[in-house]
């Protein structure tokens, strides 16, 4: 997408994480857009994090792309300290899915 934002503009991102590949952009918009993005995000509990910076870069990628490799350190952090905040840790992973080989 090549889209700019303007500076002063209202940017919110949504992200989704499988916990298998790299976040990918789930959600984006501005001004109003963005207004319905926080407001759904809070009605669900989602943890909310705030930076207009890195919200206009994320804003500038299409729905369901993979953030770049450079920002891969930044969001590890957010999605850390989001899921700190609601008491998961490393262990709490989704259990891997039983091996459907049988040994015969």
């Amino acid at each position: 997408m090549t889209s700019k934002i303007h500076p002063t503009e209202r940017a919110a991102v949504a992200l989704r994480y499988d916990g298998e590949k790299a976040p990918t952009i789930s959600a984006t918009g501005t001004q109003e857009l963005a207004e319905e993005i926080i407001r759904i995000a809070r009605e669900h509990d989602v943890p909310l994090y705030e930076n207009a910076e890195l919200a206009s870069i994320l804003a500038r990628l299409s729905l369901n792309e993979e953030i770049p490799e450079s920002l891969y350190r930044v969001i590890a952090e957010i999605l850390a300290f989001a899921f700190h905040i609601r008491g998961f840790t490393p262990d709490d992973r989704k259990p891997e899915a039983p091996d459907d080989s049988t040994d015969q």
